[in-house]
């Protein structure tokens, strides 16, 4: 059993603390789990800790969608109440209410 606990949930929305993207969350790693190349990339001023969750997203910013990888300690709610224009948000889930988006449930 995992004891980490994610701030954020799957389906919730979400926006960069310091860079303009937001997007919504569609799986999270509760320590690091990516390439030490990745991580190695990451200017060593801003380089977020390992050991906090990861969150995977489908991100957007004003110009295009992408997928994102996100420390915990980055990320902000975003209250807007938009949708996000990521062409994989209707595959992934199957309705948006309020600020989150829902998985089908089989």
């Amino acid at each position: 059993m995992n004891s980490k606990k994610a701030k954020f949930s799957i389906g919730e929305i979400v926006k960069h603390k310091h860079f303009n993207f937001r997007g919504v969350i569609y799986d999270v790693d509760f320590e690091f789990n990516n390439s030490e190349e990745w991580y190695q990339s990451i200017p060593k001023d801003v380089r977020p800790r390992k050991n906090q969750p990861f969150y995977h997203l489908l991100a957007e910013n004003n110009e295009v969608t992408y997928e994102a990888y996100v420390s915990e300690q980055n990320l902000i709610e975003d209250n807007s109440g938009d949708p996000i224009r990521h062409p994989l948000v209707n595959e992934v889930f199957s309705e948006k209410r309020g600020s989150n988006y829902y998985k089908p449930s089989n």
